[in-house]
């Protein structure tokens, strides 16, 4: 049966939203390198331990799918600008989007948690993460037409052009000199 797209408000502000420099993280990708190598370090040839002890806890890494830091595809088509993100495992409801001040910020969540109670143990784990994503809107587009679906985890950004946008189009002389 096919699922039907899901229209998704975009919230309009008109109030300055300052930015957090603290979203953007840029240590991640030194801490993955940092991760993998003490994951390949082994003194004098040591072999890779083959048992773990019962006691070792498995952390969420960014490996794992847990890494709420999905791509996002910026596209300028003729007549419309085009951003879209996969986002599987997120629900619309915990989606959200706003526009203030030409700048449009995209913020998801997602949560899992899982049970399992035995005569031997109790098993509880939960999982959450989240993004955010902000993009400046290009000069031109016709704010009040943005219009965001979503369908079986891929978000769909359509941001219109202007009438005076679409055929602002000017085509440039090269001259030799």
């Amino acid at each position: 049966m096919a699922e039907a797209a899901t229209k998704m408000p975009v919230k309009t502000e008109k109030t300055s939203v300052p930015s957090n420099e603290n979203d953007w993280m840029p240590f991640d990708s030194l801490r993955r390198e940092i991760d993998r190598l003490f994951e390949d370090f082994r003194p004098f040839g040591w072999p890779l331990p083959t048992r773990r002890s019962s006691f070792a806890m498995d952390i969420p890494r960014a490996t794992d799918g847990w890494s709420m830091n999905p791509a996002f595809d910026f596209v300028e088509k003729n007549a419309e600008y085009e951003i879209t993100a996969e986002l599987p495992g997120i629900d619309e409801k915990n989606i959200e989007i706003k526009l203030s001040n030409h700048l449009l910020t995209i913020r998801g969540q997602k949560s899992e948690s899982k049970e399992e109670n035995d005569k031997d143990y109790f098993l509880s784990e939960r999982r959450f993460g989240s993004f955010q994503r902000s993009f400046r809107v290009p000069e031109g587009v016709d704010t009040d037409r943005i219009d965001a679906n979503f369908s079986k985890g891929l978000l769909t950004l359509h941001l219109p052009k202007s009438a005076e946008a679409r055929n602002a189009e000017k085509k440039i002389e090269v001259r030799a000199s």
